[in-house]
């Protein structure tokens, strides 16, 4: 004793404060001096300065941290690193559709108000679209007149005649065997490919060829590409499908990196009770552990950035609903990127000094000095509720509005009935476990323990659930929207057949192409006529803008008898309709307009005829007026009316082909190419949208089931921790003779019970949400309830996933080793 009293007691006010602090553990009463009066060098720094020193100490703690340290800030950082990914991702779709629609801009010129008179710096052009096997291919016949016609971009030079330039994708597709009938189709030679700028994206099928035979009115003059015009609003369930899938991967995203900034709390916080015991005061520590925080989120930050460039490379693989764009088109907005750089750290740094709030760090340990939380139910009721007064008034009001306000109402809506999910589970879940008593000793030690700290568990559970919920609902979504396409294709093809018109340019002409149509293969029936709008002549002879329109059939006896009963007919002969609603001024003898003015039209002379007045009323077989459908007021046949005095006459066909016959749909598009290549095609042959439906339908559950698996990672580092802190407890427990069967059992209870909660508020919100989506969007309300029960599978599998990688943590912390003290 004599030694440690010399020892210690030397160095008067030194003496005073060792012996003080070495008698404390005996007892010692007496009475410690008063403490030396702190300098201002003593005073603690709470400026910038300090916070760069101590938020620089943590991020050296993080790296310096051994594996178990570089463990737990690579996993921060994986969680860190997917939301910036997602978030960079969902900033970059208004630039993404601002540069293909610019690129759309650029290249177009579909006529001019006024078309400018023939010069040396003007060309004609035609659209000469065309679709292969569902594929869309853009095609524009141009002729120029003279040596400095317009050159779209993309285009160095014009090709000359017989020639054409083709975008990459086309020209694979020409040289490749599966190529062959189009190549028959595009006649033309390839000359060479179009560049970057004239391509909306690296997947279109697009092409321009030089025509000899283009001529007015088939084409329209220019003399120049690029168009002002305003690219028309999207529909409804393309943005509700746009705005649900960025919520939809944002939410759980978000959900996990709250989750991950949490790894390893409490080796953190051991280490940060020893800085306290060197001297470091509470908001010193809580700094430092802001720090490692922030070291994890900064590594997060850049990976995420990693990933985001790495894969906007697969967005030229990517077509949905027509869009396909190059990966440069794929970039965040500037003031996106820089909010996300400094938004995603700060956060980080939010989230720690958040959760420590309940925690007072010692220099002997941890006080957790953190009220039991009574958690109200009003306020987490009350976020969905908000969510659902958000979206029903979207479902009342039908068609939907391509607003900013009903955009930011949708996904707002969107974002607060998932939120609702995520505090909901909370007070469920200490609802639930607070009601359990008794049962199996496994059972016992779950519940007790979650009825002691739930928070974590439900934390990371958070995440699962509202993954489940935003995968039902955006399935419903796409279940929907697939239904209402295949029941939309499948009335309007019931019958095979393809609608065609172009411009007419004679009964000859028109007469031809029925010859060629008919001697295509697969073809049954074809049925054309010559149409046009007519209208009143008043005695004044001066037409009447606005008055009403009538319609004129110009065909041979053979057509007009398929549209028709006319008994007798011979060529020459006029005939009246039974139509619904005709006007009474078609009628024997009476004159009429062949060139009737429409509205916001200039007055143009008027072209007097009159009808014959031995013109007789014939019934008509289809009475049905609709898109698809013509109800003709007046049928004439060649002879007795001049065509080339209608105003715009087209020539309209109708093709009956043989679903049996091989490739028929392509052999009449053949056709329809040597006839005329401007001709436009109406059918419901091609449904394009099953198989993108299929697919990304497929992308979202495997997207889904990965999330799944991430959430769960962080479930598994969750439960692990918890096991760590409790080792002391488990040790004891084995020394009693507990068995290991019993703890894994009650590890497994223990996730179990959350998830299944969680599981249950999912269905209901996805379900619920999903409907809402299907009502906004005017459509069936449909549930693929296989899928439904998959995703939920998905997240009932997490159980035994986090389980099973549960187990060997918690048979090594069983050992009675761990009842040593130090």
């Amino acid at each position: 004793m004599s030694l440690l009293r010399s020892s210690t007691g030397s160095g008067g006010a030194g003496d005073s404060g060792g012996s003080s602090g070495s008698g404390s553990g005996r007892g010692d009463d007496r009475t410690p001096g008063p403490s030396a009066p702190r300098g201002p060098s003593a005073a603690p720094r709470t400026g910038p300065a300090a916070w760069a020193r101590d938020l620089a100490m943590g991020m050296r703690f993080a790296a310096g941290g051994g594996r178990e340290g570089w463990t737990r800030t690579a996993l921060t950082a994986l969680g860190v690193g997917l939301g910036v990914a997602v978030l960079l991702l969902c900033s970059s779709v208004p630039p993404l559709m601002d540069a293909w629609h610019g690129r759309e801009k650029a290249r177009e010129n579909l006529g001019q108000e006024h078309n400018p008179p023939r010069s040396d710096r003007t060309l004609l052009c035609a659209s000469a679209d065309t679709t292969f096997r569902g594929a869309p291919v853009r095609g524009r016949l141009v002729r120029p007149d003279g040596a400095h016609p317009p050159v779209p971009p993309g285009i160095g030079r014009l090709p000359g005649p017989g020639r054409m330039l083709v975008s990459p994708a086309l020209k694979d597709l020409l040289d490749s065997p599966e190529g062959a009938l189009l190549r028959d189709r595009l006649h033309y030679d390839v000359a060479g490919v179009i560049g970057d700028e004239g391509l909306l994206g690296p997947q279109e099928l697009t092409y321009v060829a030089q025509s000899a035979t283009l001529a007015t009115p088939g084409g329209y003059r220019i003399d120049r590409f690029g168009k002002n015009w305003d690219a028309p609003p999207m529909r409804a369930p393309a943005v509700v499908l746009v705005v649900m899938t960025g919520v939809t991967l944002m939410m759980p995203v978000l959900a996990f990196l709250g989750t991950s900034i949490r790894f390893g709390n409490e080796r953190r916080e051991r280490r940060l009770a020893a800085l306290r015991l060197v001297g470091a005061d509470v908001p010193t520590t809580r700094r430092i552990a802001s720090g490692e925080a922030l070291f994890g989120s900064l590594l997060g930050l850049a990976g995420g950035g990693a990933l985001f460039l790495a894969g906007r490379q697969s967005a030229s693989v990517i077509t949905l609903w027509g869009v396909n764009v190059f990966p440069s088109d794929v970039t965040p907005a500037p003031l996106a990127a820089a909010l996300i750089a400094v938004l995603v750290p700060t956060a980080a740094v939010v989230v720690t000094l958040f959760a420590q709030r309940g925690i007072t760090i010692e220099p002997l340990g941890i006080v957790r000095n953190r009220p039991v939380l009574r958690r109200r139910l009003w306020w987490r009721v009350a976020l969905p509720a908000v969510g659902i007064a958000l979206l029903v008034p979207l479902a009342r009001a039908q068609p939907w509005r391509d607003t900013p306000l009903n955009a930011f109402q949708l996904a707002t809506g969107s974002i607060l009935l998932l939120l609702g999910v995520t505090v909901l589970l909370p007070w469920l879940v200490d609802a639930v476990v607070g009601r359990l008593h008794g049962g199996p000793v496994a059972w016992q030690l779950a519940v007790r323990r979650l009825q002691l700290s739930s928070g974590s568990a439900t934390r990371a559970v958070s995440g699962i659930t509202v993954a489940v919920a935003g995968a039902i609902a955006i399935h419903m979504l796409m279940t929907g929207m697939q239904a209402g396409y295949a029941e939309a294709y499948a009335e309007s093809g019931k019958l095979p057949r393809i609608g065609l018109w172009a411009d007419a340019h004679g009964w000859p002409q028109t007469q031809r192409a029925l010859g060629a149509l008919r001697a295509t293969p697969g073809v049954t029936a074809v049925r054309g006529t010559i149409d046009a709008n007519i209208g009143r002549l008043p005695a004044g002879r001066r037409p009447v803008s606005g008055a009403p329109l009538s319609t004129l059939a110009v065909g041979s006896c053979a057509e007009l008898h398929k549209l028709a009963r006319l008994g007798s007919c011979r060529d020459g002969e006029v005939f009246l309709t039974d139509a619904t609603g005709r006007d009474a001024a078609l009628a024997p003898g009476a004159t009429i307009n062949l060139g009737p003015p429409y509205a916001g039209q200039s007055p143009q002379p008027p072209r007097p005829w009159t009808i014959p007045a031995a013109a007789r009323t014939v019934r008509l077989l289809d009475r049905v007026r609709a898109p698809d459908h013509f109800s003709y007021d007046l049928l004439a046949t060649p002879s007795a009316l001049d065509t080339g005095r209608l105003d715009q006459p087209t020539a309209e066909f109708k093709v009956d082909f043989d679903r049996g016959t091989p490739d028929a749909v392509e052999y009449i598009r053949n056709t329809v190419a040597r006839i005329n290549p401007a001709m436009n095609e109406s059918s419901a042959v091609d449904n394009p949208h099953d198989a993108q439906f299929n697919s990304v339908r497929k992308g979202l559950f495997a997207g889904a089931v990965v999330t799944l698996l991430l959430i769960g990672s962080g479930l598994v580092i969750s439960t692990v921790e918890q096991l760590h802190e409790r080792r002391r407890l488990l040790s004891t427990l084995d020394a009693y003779g507990t068995r290991r069967a019993t703890l894994g059992w009650s590890v497994l209870w223990q996730t179990a019970l959350p998830v299944l909660l969680g599981l249950g508020l999912a269905l209901g919100c996805g379900l619920a949400l999903g409907t809402l989506l299907l009502t906004v969007i005017d459509s069936t309300v449909t549930v693929d309830w296989p899928v439904v029960a998959g995703i939920a599978a998905a997240g009932g599998g997490m159980i035994f996933f986090v389980t099973l990688l549960s187990l060997p943590p918690l048979w090594r912390m069983m050992r009675p080793d761990g009842l040593r003290t130090e």
